[in-house]
């Protein structure tokens, strides 16, 4: 089984969380589709669960890597954590047209899609591969 594309997503999936709600609190008009207050409420009810998608990519990352059969429990929470904030986030910005409005929409319109992509493909891949995961014999990196 080859776990390296996962873990690589993984790590992408932190590293853009990280990136994400630094620049948020930072200067959050870099990353901001509104400037509004209601979007700005909206966003900032995102960071608890965005935390825990982060830990669930974090725990899924290291379990896979030391073969762990918790695997697959991290990497099932992972994606459907992701799904769950697809979810919210995708229904927002069709009934408030954000994806329609130039650069942010567009932006937007990248993050929502790269969180539905890495939600089906970490479930997917953790799927098929769920009886290689719980027997820890995942240790093939290729």
């Amino acid at each position: 089984m080859n776990k390296r594309p996962i873990q690589a997503m993984l790590v992408v999936a932190i590293l853009l969380d990280i990136v994400y709600w630094t620049l948020w609190f930072a200067e959050r008009d870099w990353i901001a589709s509104e400037k509004n207050q209601a979007y700005y409420e909206f966003e900032n009810a995102f960071p608890l669960a965005d935390f825990w998608l982060g830990l669930a990519c974090l725990l899924a990352l290291i379990t896979l890597q030391r073969n762990r059969p918790s695997a697959l429990l991290w990497l099932l929470c992972a994606g459907s954590a992701g799904l769950y904030l697809f979810g919210m986030d995708f229904l927002y910005d069709v009934e408030n047209g954000i994806f329609t409005k130039g650069g942010g929409g567009a932006f937007e319109a990248v993050i929502v899609a790269l969180t539905l992509f890495f939600s089906v493909t970490i479930l997917t891949w953790a799927w098929r591969h769920r009886g290689e995961l719980l027997s820890g014999d995942a240790s093939s990196p290729v």
